[in-house]
């Protein structure tokens, strides 16, 4: 189901229409369609659109997954613990998980997985966005690189920044906190600032992080992927400050092949499909992380957290 309304009458742990949700709306389970995995055939493509297209009116029709159940499908995110951090316009951090598990703040978003089993996920409004904002509309400049080679030393930041440019779903939702910068000073240069913006975007995917470490999930890599990750820098910064080893895709397909993926599990047999799996390679840059910048960041993240609850108001 990838309808966010959908989403509110699903009982995702067992994978069915919550009876208690429709009893709440008024409605009964046979009006609402029947419920398929990510991978099954729900049919062929209707005649017309057929004819629009120029296809058979045999070809068949996966359910499909959202996007970010898809990417995790083409990223071979797939099987307990695997995880996969997408720095696009918005943030997400994607945990595979072969149990139904939910954080008690309902902090993080728990849904049915594109392969069978389910996904925890935090998603932060702004990621890449906060960078684009502060170089196009703040810096008033499209040569990103330029403004970010000047960024000689990690480390020595006292510069803050929050990254609620259009409020925050995960962990904090809060749709009217918006951004900040803190610790500004006569000392203070636009090289800090733009490196506090990469720095607040990391903590924030941090704070989601942890919330699914303290549910009991290890993880030690991660894949990450989006049009951020083309700023090598920034990749390092949250590896560092994560504490985490990053592959950065080589050659990155994103939704497209999970969808395409989908669509031939639904079309071939099993041995057929995982032959086709099996031939989608992609090669990986490993981004380790800094362990003195691990410690430093340690330190920072801490006076991070701080801010947003005394600022809240």
């Amino acid at each position: 189901v990838s309808d966010a309304s959908g989403m509110l009458l699903l009982d995702v742990k067992n994978r069915c229409w919550s009876k208690e949700m429709c009893e709440i709306c008024g409605i009964t389970t046979d009006m609402l369609p029947k419920l398929y995995e990510s991978y099954e055939c729900v049919g062929t493509v209707l005649p017309e659109i057929a004819k629009e297209l120029g296809l058979s009116e045999n070809v068949k029709v996966a359910a499909g997954a959202g996007d970010n159940a898809a990417a995790a499908v083409a990223t071979g995110t797939v099987g307990d613990g695997k995880c996969n951090i997408s720095l696009g316009t918005s943030g997400t951090i994607f945990i595979s998980s072969a149990k139904f598990g939910v954080d008690k703040h309902n902090a993080l978003h728990a849904f049915c997985d594109a392969n069978g089993a389910y996904h925890l996920m935090g998603c932060m409004l702004s990621a890449a966005s906060c960078n684009k904002w502060w170089m196009d509309e703040i810096i008033g400049t499209k040569d990103y690189g330029a403004e970010q080679t000047a960024i000689t030393k990690l480390g020595e930041n006292h510069v803050f920044f929050l990254p609620y440019l259009m409020g925050e779903r995960s962990p904090i939702n809060d749709s009217n906190i918006r951004g900040a910068f803190f610790g500004l000073s006569l000392n203070t240069t636009k090289d800090k600032m733009t490196l506090a913006v990469l720095e607040g975007v990391a903590f924030a995917i941090k704070q989601n992080l942890d919330i699914i470490r303290d549910l009991g999930i290890h993880i030690e890599t991660s894949k990450i992927c989006g049009g951020g990750t083309r700023n090598k820098e920034w990749v390092k910064i949250i590896a560092s400050v994560l504490d985490i080893e990053l592959l950065l895709p080589e050659d990155e397909h994103g939704a497209v092949l999970g969808a395409a993926l989908l669509g031939a599990r639904a079309c071939l047999p099993e041995d057929g499909y995982e032959r086709l799996r099996s031939a989608v390679k992609s090669g990986y840059t490993h981004v380790l992380p800094d362990g003195k910048l691990t410690k430093y960041y340690g330190d920072k993240y801490s006076k991070w957290a701080e801010l947003y609850p005394k600022i809240k108001e």
